[in-house]
C-alpha cells in the first residue's frame, strides 16, 4: 500500500487514501472537474498503485489520455452458477495441471473475495397459474443439477475465499444490490470504495448505488479471481443529463426502453456513462438500478449515479447497520463522491435526455433497444382490424390465435428490483379480479422476484394472492424466461403451434428478447412493464392494441381497457411507502448469509465424474489447445452478418432432442425431459462444444438457398468440398483434419451476455482468428482469455467490399503489438492474393502477454510454476 496519502477518516478508527489531495498535487484544482469514475479510479490507484508509477497514472486520468494502460484491482468478484461454476471448473482444472508438473495445487486460490450465487439453473417447468409451482421447479433443478451442484457445494470446502449463496434465494444482482454491496468497504483499517466484476452482462445493476461494476466473461473473471490485476485504459466517460420528472403512469421500464433506444442512437458502446442532474435525483435506487441494469442493451460498460441521500434512505430501508450507513455517508462527503461535491465535474460528452418525454413503451420484437411505444401499436400494425378480427374468430373455435402470446413472464433483476414496478403489477392484477377478467388459457404465466423479499412486501399489501389469482404466481426466486430457462410449453399448446404454424410471441418484463432466446416456439419476443405483462396475459395475443382494444367485461357487460385497470402514482406510493420495510431484509438476509463453520476438503483435487454431462475436467492442455496457432491456411466456418450475439455464438436455452448437443446427451443415457439447457452444461465441454453457433435463427452467408438467398440454421459449408452440413458435423470434420479455422463477421460481434463458452467454443474447434468490423467489450477479451486474436477490418472494408464467399484461406501476417497493424493475406480459389490491413485488437501489453500463452489460463500457469504468480 502507499502510506504516503494515508490519513484518518474524521469520527472514525479508520484511515482513508487521500486521493483528492494526490490529484491536485500534480494539477491544482483538478480535482473539482473529475467525473464520477475517474476519482474512485484515482482513489484505488492512490491506495494499490506501485509509488513509482503513481504520478503518471494519476497523470493520465488528469489529462484524460487513453494511450497507456494502468492497472484496476475491484474488491470483489461476483458469479452467478453458470459462469461461476464454468470458471471454478476451470480453476480445479488448472489445479491438475498444476499438480501434474509437480506445483502445490492447494495454493491455486482465488485471492479476490468471490461470491457465487446458484441462480441461472432453475426452468419454469410449473406455470405460476399451478400450487406448488416453486416447490415443484426447485425439486426438479436440485435433481436435474445434481452433478452441478454437488462440485459447486465441494468448492465451498476445497476454495479459499469463495462464499456460496444455494439455489432458491434469489439472482445474484438482486442480492448484491440489497445485502452484499457495503458501497463503500472497510477492511484491514482502510475504508475505500466497493467495486467489483461480476460473470454477467447485467452486473452494472449495483452502478446505481454509485459502485463501479462491470459485468466481464468468466475467463477475465478469473484473472481478477487470480489477483492479477485488470489493465485498463481511461474509458470514454459520458455525462448524461436527466431533466425533468416522469408523467404520471409511467414506470422505470417505460423510463430505462426509451433511455436504450436514445443511449444506442447516441453510440455509446463501451463507454461509462454517468447519469447526473435534477431527473437523476428524482428517481429513487430502485428506478436506478432498472437505468444501471440494461446497461448492456445500450452497449455501456458501466451505467453510474453518484452516492446521494437517495443511496442513504435505500441502505436504511434494506436493513444495512446504521453504522455501514454512516460510513458511506461519511467517506463520500470525505473524498468527494457525494452528489453535492461532483456539480463541477467535467464530460467531453454531455448528453440530455428529459424524463418528462417518456410514454408508455414496450420493446420489440427482437431487440431491447428497438422501442415501441404502445399508443403506436396501430400504426405499427401489430394490432390492425384485420389481423384482430381473425384472431377473434378463431378464439372463438376453440384455437390460438396467430399472435398468440404464449408466456407472458414478470422476470428478475430489471424489474423486481423496484418494489414500485411489483406493486403496480400487484395492483393491475387486483383490478382486474375484481372485474372478472382471467389470462386466456394459452398463456403460461409466472413471477420470478430477484429476492425473497418481494414476497413479504406483497403478501404485507395483499397483493401476492391477486397475482397468483391471474396466474402469476411465484415460481423461483431466479434468472428463468429472460435467460431462455422458460420451460416446456403444455403439449397441446406445442402441438397446435406446430401444426398450424403459428406466429406465437412472449412478452416479459426482463431485458433481452433475442431471436431464439426466450422459447423454441416463441418467435420473438417483447420487452414490456410488470403490469403490462399482466395485462398481456389477459389479451392473449400481440394483434392487439393494448391501450385501446377491450381486454374483457365486467359482470354487468362493461367493456374493460386498460386505462380502467392502470393504477395511480398515489396508489403506487401509498402502498410501497407502508408495505416495504427493513426489517423484511433483515428477515431475509441475516440467514442467508450465515454461513457457519465450513470443514476444508479432504483434497485439494477434484474427483471428476467421468460420465457426468454437467462437470468434467477442462481440456485446455489437450486438443486444439496443446497445438501451435500459426495463423496460416485458415478456412474459414462462418461468414456472418452484423450483430452476431453469444446467443448466436453459444445458445443458453433449452437442448431440443435433435440438436447435436441433445443427440449426444441421448447417448449418453439422459431422458429427453432432463436434458435441461445449454448454459447448466457449460462445465463439461462435450456437451458445450455442441452448442458452438447451435442457434437456429443464425445466417452464416457461406450457406445459401437456391436463389441466393442466405439460408437460415446452425449450418456451415465444409471446403474444399462445398458440402453443406449441420455446424457440428462441420466443426467435427475440421478437428479431424485439425484445420486452423477463422471467422469472418461484421459490427458489434459478439454483443449480448457475458459467455465465456461463446469463445470456448470456437476455440476448441480450432478457431484462431476472428475477422470483423467491430467487437463487444466483453466478447473481446473472452477471445484473448481464450488464445483467439481479434482482428477489426479498417473503416470501409468489409467482407462484403472484399468480396468473401468462404472458398479463400487465410493467413495473419505482422508483429503482434497492442493495437498494431497486421495484414490480414487472403488466398482466393482463383490464385488471386489480397493483402488487407486489419487493426490488432489486443489493446493492452497485458492482453498481448496472455494472447501469446494461449489464455488466461495458460499464462497463470506459466507464471506460477516459475514462481510469479
Amino acid at each position: 500500500m502507499n502510506v504516503e496519502n494515508r490519513k484518518p477518516l474524521p469520527g472514525t478508527t479508520l484511515d482513508y487514501f487521500d486521493a483528492r489531495a494526490a490529484v491536485d498535487a500534480i494539477k491544482p484544482g483538478a480535482w473539482a472537474g473529475l467525473p464520477y469514475v475517474s476519482r474512485v479510479l484515482a482513489e484505488q490507484l492512490v491506495r494499490r498503485c506501485d509509488p513509482g508509477s503513481l504520478s503518471a497514472s494519476l497523470e493520465q486520468l488528469i489529462e484524460r489520455r487513453r494511450d497507456l494502460d494502468f492497472p484496476w484491482y475491484p474488491a470483489r468478484v461476483v458469479c452467478h452458477d453458470i459462469l461461476g461454476q464454468t470458471a471454478l471448473v476451470d480453476l480445479a482444472g488448472l489445479r491438475d495441471a498444476i499438480a501434474d508438473k509437480g506445483g502445490d495445487p492447494a495454493k491455486v486460490n482465488p485471492v479476490v473475495p468471490t461470491q457465487l450465487i446458484v441462480d441461472h439453473s432453475l426452468a419454469v417447468e410449473h406455470g405460476g397459474f399451478e400450487k406448488d409451482a416453486f416447490e415443484k421447479n426447485r425439486a426438479i433443478e436440485d435433481r436435474r443439477n445434481e452433478d452441478r451442484f454437488h462440485f459447486i457445494e465441494w468448492t465451498k470446502t476445497a476454495f479459499k475465499n469463495v462464499d456460496v449463496i444455494p439455489a432458491g434465494n434469489g439472482i445474484m444482482h438482486q442480492i448484491n444490490l440489497e445485502k452484499m454491496s457495503p458501497v463503500i468497504q472497510a477492511r484491514g483499517g482502510v475504508a475505500f470504495p466497493d467495486t467489483c466484476v461480476g460473470t454477467d452482462s447485467h452486473t452494472p445493476h449495483v452502478d446505481a448505488l454509485g459502485v463501479i461494476a462491470i459485468g466481464v466473461g468468466g475467463l477475465e473473471a478469473e484473472t481478477v479471481m487470480l489477483g492479477r490485476a485488470s489493465m485498463m485504459r481511461l474509458p470514454d466517460i459520458v455525462g448524461v443529463e436527466l431533466t425533468g420528472k416522469r408523467q404520471p403512469g409511467i414506470t422505470a421500464t417505460d423510463i430505462v426502453l426509451a433511455l436504450t433506444e436514445f443511449l444506442r442512437q447516441q453510440r455509446v458502446v463501451g463507454a461509462w456513462v454517468e447519469f447526473f442532474g435534477e431527473g437523476a435525483d428524482s428517481l429513487s435506487i430502485g428506478d436506478r438500478a432498472t437505468i444501471s441494469n440494461m446497461c448492456p442493451e445500450y452497449g455501456a460498460t458501466a451505467a453510474m449515479f453518484y452516492i446521494d441521500q437517495q443511496t442513504i434512505d435505500y441502505l436504511k430501508l434494506t436493513g444495512r447497520e446504521p453504522e455501514q450507513v454512516a460510513l458511506v455517508e461519511n467517506y463520500a462527503k470525505t473524498l468527494g463522491l457525494w452528489a453535492d461535491d461532483l456539480a463541477s465535474a467535467e464530460y467531453e460528452r454531455v448528453l440530455t435526455f428529459d424524463l418528462s418525454s417518456v410514454v408508455r413503451n414496450m420493446a420489440g420484437p427482437s431487440n431491447p433497444h428497438r422501442r415501441l411505444p404502445t399508443s403506436d401499436l396501430q400504426a405499427r400494425g401489430i394490432a390492425d382490424e384485420v389481423k384482430l378480427e381473425a384472431a377473434r374468430a378463431e378464439e372463438a373455435q376453440g384455437l390460438m390465435p396467430d399472435g398468440a402470446v404464449i408466456i407472458a413472464a414478470i422476470t428478475s433483476c430489471t424489474n423486481t428490483s423496484n418494489p414500485r414496478n411489483v406493486v403496480a403489477a400487484g395492483l393491475l392484477a387486483k383490478k382486474a379480479n375484481a372485474l372478472g377478467l382471467v389470462r386466456k388459457p394459452w398463456v403460461k404465466t409466472s413471477f420470478a422476484p430477484g429476492s425473497k423479499v418481494a414476497r413479504l412486501y406483497l403478501e404485507e399489501a395483499g397483493l401476492l394472492s391477486e397475482l397468483e389469482q391471474l396466474g402469476f404466481g411465484i415460481v423461483a426466486y431466479a434468472c428463468t424466461t429472460c435467460n431462455g430457462m422458460s420451460g416446456a410449453l403444455d403439449p397441446d399448446i406445442q402441438r397446435e403451434i406446430i401444426e398450424r404454424d403459428l406466429y406465437a410471441t412472449a412478452v416479459l418484463s426482463g431485458n433481452r428478447n433475442f431471436d431464439g432466446r426466450i422459447h423454441p416456439y416463441a418467435k420473438q419476443a417483447f420487452l414490456a412493464s410488470p403490469p403490462l405483462v399482466v395485462a398481456y396475459a389477459i389479451a392473449g395475443t400481440v394483434r392487439f392494441d393494448i391501450e385501446q382494444d377491450v381486454l374483457g367485461h365486467d359482470a354487468q357487460g362493461n367493456p374493460v381497457t386498460l386505462k380502467d385497470l392502470w393504477p395511480s402514482d398515489e396508489e403506487i406510493d401509498a402502498i410501497v411507502a407502508a408495505s416495504v420495510k427493513p426489517e423484511q431484509f433483515r428477515q431475509v438476509y441475516i440467514p442467508m448469509f450465515d454461513l457457519g463453520t465450513i470443514e476444508e476438503a479432504q483434497s485439494p483435487l477434484y474427483d471428476w465424474r467421468p460420465q457426468s454431462t454437467y462437470i468434467r475436467r477442462p481440456p485446455y492442455w489437450e486438443g486444439a489447445l496443446a497445438g501451435e496457432r500459426t495463423l496460416k491456411g485458415m478456412r474459414p466456418l462462418a461468414i456472418l452478418p452484423d450483430n452476431i450475439t453469444t446467443d448466436h455464438l453459444s445458445p443458453s436455452n433449452a437442448i431440443l432432442l435433435d440438436s447435436a448437443a441433445g443427440e449426444y446427451l441421448h447417448k449418453m443415457g439422459l431422458p429427453e425431459e432432463d436434458f435441461n439447457s445449454y448454459a447448466t452444461h457449460r462445465g463439461d465441454h462435450l456437451t458445450a462444444q455442441r452448442a458452438t453457433f447451435a442457434n437456429p435463427k443464425l445466417f452464416n452467408e457461406m450457406v445459401l438457398n437456391e436463389d441466393g438467398s442466405v439460408k437460415q440454421g446452425s449450418l456451415a459449408r465444409v471446403e474444399p468440398e462445398g458440402q453443406v452440413l449441420r455446424m457440428w458435423e462441420a466443426i467435427e470434420t475440421y478437428m479431424n483434419r485439425k484445420q486452423p479455422l477463422i471467422i469472418v463477421a461484421g459490427a458489434d460481434y459478439g454483443q449480448g451476455s457475458s459467455r465465456d463458452w461463446a469463445a470456448k467454443g470456437v476455440r476448441l474447434a480450432g478457431v484462431e482468428a476472428i475477422a470483423a468490423e467491430g467487437f463487444e467489450r466483453i466478447h473481446r477479451t473472452n477471445l484473448i482469455g481464450m488464445g483467439v486474436l481479434p482482428l477489426e477490418f479498417k473503416p470501409g472494408t468489409t467482407r462484403k467490399t472484399l468480396g468473401l464467399d468462404g472458398s479463400e484461406t487465410y493467413d495473419v501476417v505482422g508483429e503482434r503489438q497492442p493495437r498494431a497493424e497486421l495484414t490480414l493475406v487472403i488466398h482466393r480459389r482463383d490464385g488471386e492474393t489480397l493483402e488487407v490491413p486489419m487493426t490488432c485488437r489486443l489493446d493492452t501489453a497485458e492482453e498481448v502477454s496472455v494472447y501469446e500463452a494461449g489464455g488466461v489460463l495458460q499464462r497463470f500457469a506459466q507464471d506460477f510454476l516459475e514462481g510469479k504468480a
